[in-house]
């Protein structure tokens, strides 16, 4: 019978520098791995869901602020492309000289 992994870290946030979105993420996948296992003793399970909600938060924070770093770079910056109606084969900006 293979045994899981129950340590979970310790949530306690001023006991450690909080990991990137992308060790949260894969640190949160494990837990949720781990727990549908099924093989967690009842107090390993609370504390794995107690570290799991707190990796949650941190990675929607962490999404929200991109999304909101996202729109201000596109503020105003995102229009619908127009191709002008006017230019012809030869014309303006063909490079062609006309005479």
């Amino acid at each position: 019978m293979a045994t899981i992994s129950t340590t979970v870290p310790d949530p306690d946030p001023a006991s450690a520098t909080a990991p990137s979105f992308e060790a949260a993420l894969g640190e949160l996948e494990g837990i949720v791995a781990a727990m549908e296992a099924g093989k967690m003793p009842l107090q390993d399970a609370l504390d794995a869901y107690k570290r799991g909600m707190a990796l949650l938060r941190q990675c929607q924070t962490t999404l929200t602020a991109a999304e909101q770093q996202i729109r201000i770079l596109d503020a105003n910056s995102l229009r619908e492309f127009d191709a002008p109606q006017d230019v012809a084969p030869g014309g303006p900006g063909s490079g062609k000289q006309e005479a």
